[in-house]
């Protein structure tokens, strides 16, 4: 589990990247399950964005009006979708780099539809953003996941 170290004399214990990369893994498999066996989860996503708008950046709330609210159902899919595989993808450590990347996308569009500060109390997403950078960041795929039986062959892929 060291084989990351960068001086094999002094090695560098890297199973809190594991911790990190399951546990995010599991709550996003957990709550995108949720969001794909529920029926009306479109307007739920809707129901956010209107409620969201007055407070969302003012960058992003053009997009929110103009393409997401009109595209509900696509977003929801592709909310919830995203999340469950993110979440597979993370807890196997299969891609994890482009899992954690496609995270980071995901978290920062809902904390721009939020519209809280970076240090807001009530801002998860910010922490979310910090921890998919740092399993992108570190190959967290390679301790203990798939990315790291597949290096040699896939070396896009981890």
């Amino acid at each position: 589990m060291t084989d990351l170290a960068p001086n094999p004399s002094r090695p560098v214990h890297l199973w809190p990247l594991v911790l990190l990369r399951v546990y995010t893994g599991v709550f996003f498999l957990y709550y995108g399950f949720g969001k794909v066996r529920r029926d009306n989860f479109a307007d739920g996503l809707a129901g956010f964005v209107n409620a969201s708008l007055e407070n969302s950046f003012g960058f992003f709330r053009g997009f929110l009006e103009s393409v997401v609210l009109p595209n509900s159902g696509l977003f929801a899919f592709m909310v919830s979708w995203g999340e469950l595989l993110i979440g597979i993808a993370l807890i196997i450590g299969l891609a994890t780099r482009y899992a954690a990347a496609a995270g980071a996308l995901m978290v920062a569009a809902f904390w721009f539809a939020k519209g809280q500060g970076f240090l807001d109390a009530q801002n998860h997403d910010s922490i979310w953003l910090m921890s998919f950078i740092v399993l992108a960041a570190a190959h967290a795929g390679r301790v203990m996941g798939l990315d790291q039986r597949f290096a040699d062959r896939l070396r896009r892929l981890a």
